[in-house]
């Protein structure tokens, strides 16, 4: 049910929501984020960022969270993609889908997956 992957490849939020949704038609809303590095406001530029993880750590850790998050939003679907190498201002760093029947569990689950990727997730 959820699709995870860490990479150093960008991806293509279209293509990832359109893997997501084939051939579905029990699907009424679609929770959508996507993360980009930025430079902090106010302070100095930052030329790129290093991201790093320990797969045997991350991977499994991500999977136990979006299926948590099927599990008390009742998805439908769900995809985290998250990047990890050198990664520059504008470039997208991480991807949530969600979809289910209706737009409130979409959109409250995807608020779920990305507040934990942002401070719980074992990235370095």
């Amino acid at each position: 049910m959820a699709r995870i992957l860490v990479q150093e490849a960008d991806f293509d939020t279209g293509a990832e929501i359109a893997r997501l949704t084939a051939g579905r038609t029990d699907i009424g809303g679609i929770g959508c984020f996507v993360g980009t590095v930025r430079s902090p406001a106010g302070g100095r530029a930052i030329i790129a960022l290093t991201l790093e993880h320990y797969p045997a750590m991350t991977e499994p850790a991500l999977a136990r969270i979006a299926a948590e998050a099927v599990r008390r939003w009742d998805l439908l679907g769900c995809t985290l993609i998250h990047r990890v190498g050198r990664l520059h201002p504008g470039e997208h760093i991480e991807l949530v889908l969600a979809t289910s029947a209706h737009r409130q569990a979409s959109l409250e689950a995807t608020a779920f997956l990305i507040d934990w990727l942002k401070t719980k997730a074992p990235f370095w």
